[in-house]
C-alpha cells in the first residue's frame, strides 16, 4: 500500500503509444527531477517497432539513492487506450490514476481503492492548437503541467529545461510554456496539490551526471584510442555507433584542415563488421565492434579466428533478451557463457563488466589495452538497461598523461637486433604473451603468414599434434596470466563477517546493493562482491569458499554466471544458489530479498529436521 506521506520516494510511470511525441516530455520530468538534487532513475520500456504499440516510461525518485527498479507504481499517467487495463492494474493500492478524461472512463476500468484522477488532456489541446500534430504534442506537455502541479516540482526548472531544449528553435518555447501552464493550471483547480508524496528541492547529486552507458561506452573507446569502429545496426547497441560517428565529429577531427582522423563503417551484417575490425587491428589501428547476442552469434567464426590467430579486437556487447529474435527491446545478462567461450573449439574470452555508465566508459577504454595487451577478443558486457537507460554515474574524467598499453610491439630497432629470435607465436617471457609486429614496421624483417590453422612457434603451417598441443597450452598460460590483469571484484565489507555471501555483476548491482541494506534491517549479516570481469581471480575463490552458501544474482534463465564459476573455479555447485531475473525488467531488491529468504527458510528447515 502507499504511504499516507513521503517525499521523494516514489514511483511514476508514464503510459503512452510510440512515436507520439510523448519522450520528449517524459524525459523533461526525469531532468527536472535531476535539477532538483534528488536521485532519479529513469527506465524507457519501448516495443520493438516503430510507431503504434504501447511504451512506458518508469522513474524512480528516491533521495537515499535507491537507483534499482522498484516494484509498485504510485502514480500512473495513463494516455494509451491500448494498455489502459493493465495499467490501472499496476498501481499500488491508495496510488494514483491520472487520464485523459476528454472521453469518458468506463466503469470497469474503475478502482476504489485508487485515486482516479481525470484531466481533458486532448479536449484542453485542441482547445488551444489548432494543427491536429500540435495538439498530439502538446497533450504530453499538459499532462507534463499537471504532474508539476500533482508533485510540487518548480515550474522554473521545467521552464529553463524547455528552453534549453528549444535553443535552436526558439520560436516553439512558447506554446510549450503555455502548455505547461494549461495542465498545470488545470491540477491546482481540480485537485489538491501536491499530493501526500512529492518532491523537494535537494542537494544530494554533487557532481554525477546523468547519462545512458551507451553513449558513455562510444566516448570511452575514442579517450581509449580508438580511431576505426564497424558495425551493423541492431537494437540496443545502435546508439554506440551512432554515439561514435557524434562525439568522432567532435575529438577525431583536424582543427586546421577539418579532415577526419577516424574511420567509422555501417557494414552489410556483422560477419562483414567483425572482419573489418579483425583486419584493422591487424594493421596496427584501435578498432571496436558494437553488437548484441544475435550479432555475436554471427560473428563467433571470425572470434574464433581472432583467438587463435592472436589478433586484438575489442567487442561490445549490448545484451538483450533472447534466444533468437526474442525480446529485443528487453534486458537480460543472457550472453555470459556465449561470449566466455564464444566460437567453435577449446576458446577463453576476457569479459569486461559495467554496472555504470562511469565504468562503460573506463571499461571501454580499457578494453582496447587488454586486447592490445593480450593479443586476443576482449568483450564489454553491457546490457539494454544500462546502455540504452540514463543513470546517476560519477563523471568521466581521463588523465592527459596517460599512455595507451599497445602489448609487445616489436619496432624496426627491435627488429634490427642481430641476436634476436623472433617467432610470431613464440613465449620468451613466459606468460604466454608473444611479441608481434605491424606492418610496414620494417621493409624486409618482422613479416608471417596469419593463418587460422595450425602453426608453429614462428608461424610456419603445421600439422603435429605436439607442434599444436604446445600452442594451445601456451594460450592457456596467457589466460592465467589475464587473471592478474583484469579487473578485479569489488567488496563491500573490509572482512566477510556472515556464513552467506550474494555475488552480482553488471546492472544487477542497483538492486543488490538496496536487497543489502534491506537484510540489514532485518538484522540478517549477508557479505556481498561484486564480479567486474572474467577470468576469475583467487580472490573470488576466497570469498566463496569463505561461505557456507552463495547466491549468485543474475538476469537469465540458465544461471550462467553461476555456471561459470562452477566451472571455472570447480566449486560445489550445492554452495552456489542462484536467484534469477528473465522477464526482461530489472530486477528489483524485493525480488531478490524475496528469493533469498525462501531459500534461507527453506535451509533451516532441512537442517531442524
Amino acid at each position: 500500500m502507499r504511504d499516507s506521506d513521503s517525499v521523494n520516494d516514489f514511483v511514476i510511470r508514464f503510459a503512452n503509444v510510440n512515436g507520439t511525441g510523448s519522450a520528449s516530455a517524459n524525459g523533461l520530468f526525469a531532468k527536472a527531477i535531476f535539477r532538483s538534487g534528488v536521485p532519479v532513475s529513469p527506465k524507457n520500456i519501448f516495443p520493438s517497432n516503430i510507431q503504434g504499440l504501447p511504451t512506458w516510461y518508469e522513474v524512480r525518485v528516491n533521495e537515499k539513492g535507491y537507483l534499482g527498479r522498484r516494484d509498485g507504481i504510485d502514480l500512473l499517467v495513463g494516455v494509451n487506450p491500448q494498455s489502459l487495463r493493465d495499467d490501472i492494474k499496476s498501481v499500488v493500492q491508495g496510488g494514483y490514476f491520472v487520464y485523459d478524461s476528454s472521453k469518458k472512463l468506463h466503469d470497469e476500468y474503475l478502482r476504489e481503492d485508487i485515486n482516479m484522477l481525470g484531466i481533458p488532456m486532448m479536449r484542453l489541446s485542441m482547445d488551444n492548437y489548432e494543427v491536429p500534430r500540435h495538439q498530439q504534442l502538446f497533450k504530453n506537455i499538459i499532462y507534463l503541467g499537471a504532474v508539476v502541479a500533482l508533485l510540487d516540482i518548480d515550474t522554473k526548472i521545467v521552464k529553463t529545461l524547455i528552453e534549453e531544449q528549444f535553443a535552436t528553435k526558439p520560436k516553439l518555447v512558447p506554446p510549450n510554456f503555455k502548455a505547461l501552464d494549461i495542465g498545470y493550471q488545470y491540477a491546482k483547480d481540480h485537485f489538491e496539490c501536491p499530493l501526500p508524496f512529492r518532491v523537494e528541492k535537494r542537494d544530494l547529486i554533487g557532481d554525477k551526471i546523468l547519462v545512458d552507458g551507451n553513449s558513455a561506452t562510444a566516448l570511452g573507446a575514442i579517450y581509449g584510442g580508438s580511431t576505426m569502429m564497424a558495425w551493423y545496426p541492431i537494437t540496443p547497441s545502435t546508439s554506440v555507433a551512432s554515439s561514435f560517428e557524434k562525439y568522432g565529429k567532435k575529438l577525431l577531427v583536424d582543427k586546421k584542415t577539418g579532415q577526419k582522423k577516424y574511420a567509422f563503417i555501417q557494414a552489410e551484417d556483422e560477419l562483414a563488421a567483425i572482419g573489418m575490425v579483425i583486419g584493422a587491428s591487424w594493421n596496427g589501428t584501435r578498432s571496436f565492434t558494437s553488437t548484441s547476442g544475435a550479432g555475436i552469434s554471427l560473428m563467433s567464426e571470425f572470434i574464433g579466428l581472432a583467438y587463435f590467430a592472436e589478433i586484438p579486437v575489442f567487442l561490445v556487447n549490448v545484451q538483450r533478451g533472447g534466444p533468437s529474435t526474442g525480446m529485443p527491446t528487453r534486458t537480460q545478462q543472457g550472453d555470459i557463457m556465449f561470449c566466455a567461450y564464444a566460437s567453435h573449439g577449446d576458446t577463453k574470452h576476457p569479459l569486461l563488466l559495467p554496472s555504470t555508465p562511469t565504468e562503460c566508459f573506463e571499461m571501454s577504454a580499457l578494453g582496447l589495452d587488454l586486447a592490445d595487451r593480450l593479443q586476443t577478443p576482449v568483450f564489454l558486457m553491457s546490457d539494454l538497461d544500462l546502455g540504452m537507460n540514463d543513470h546517476l554515474t560519477k563523471p568521466m574524467t581521463w588523465d592527459k598523461d596517460r599512455k595507451y598499453d599497445r602489448g609487445k610491439v616489436l619496432t624496426a630497432e627491435d627488429l634490427e637486433k642481430p641476436d634476436l629470435d623472433w617467432g610470431r607465436y613464440l613465449d620468451i617471457d613466459g606468460d604466454g604473451i608473444p611479441y608481434r609486429t605491424i606492418p610496414g614496421t620494417h621493409p624486409s624483417k618482422g613479416g608471417y603468414f596469419t593463418r587460422g590453422t595450425s602453426r608453429d612457434e614462428y608461424a610456419k603451417y603445421t600439422e603435429k599434434g605436439e607442434v599444436y598441443q604446445r600452442n594451445v597450452d601456451r594460450l592457456t598460460v596467457k589466460w592465467n596470466t589475464t587473471k592478474d590483469i583484469v579487473p578485479k571484484p569489488e567488496f563491500y565489507q573490509l572482512e566477510n563477517k556472515g556464513s552467506h555471501g550474494i555475488i552480482f555483476f553488471g546492472t544487477t548491482s542497483y538492486a543488490a546493493i538496496e536487497a543489502m541494506d534491506l537484510f540489514k534491517d532485518e538484522n540478517l549479516v549477508i557479505d556481498a562482491m561484486r564480479l567486474k570481469s572474467f577470468p576469475f581471480g583467487e580472490e573470488v575463490l576466497s570469498f566463496i569458499r569463505e561461505h557456507k552458501a552463495v547466491y549468485v544474482i543474475e538476469q537469465n534463465k540458465d544461471a550462467q554466471m553461476r555456471s561459470l564459476l562452477i566451472n571455472e573455479l570447480q566449486i560445489n555447485p550445492s554452495k552456489l544458489i542462484s536467484v534469477l531475473n528473465y522477464n526482461g525488467y530489472p530486477i528489483t531488491s524485493n525480488n531478490i530479498v524475496s528469493q533469498i529468504s525462501e531459500q534461507l527458510s527453506t535451509h533451516h528447515l532441512v537442517n531442524a529436521n
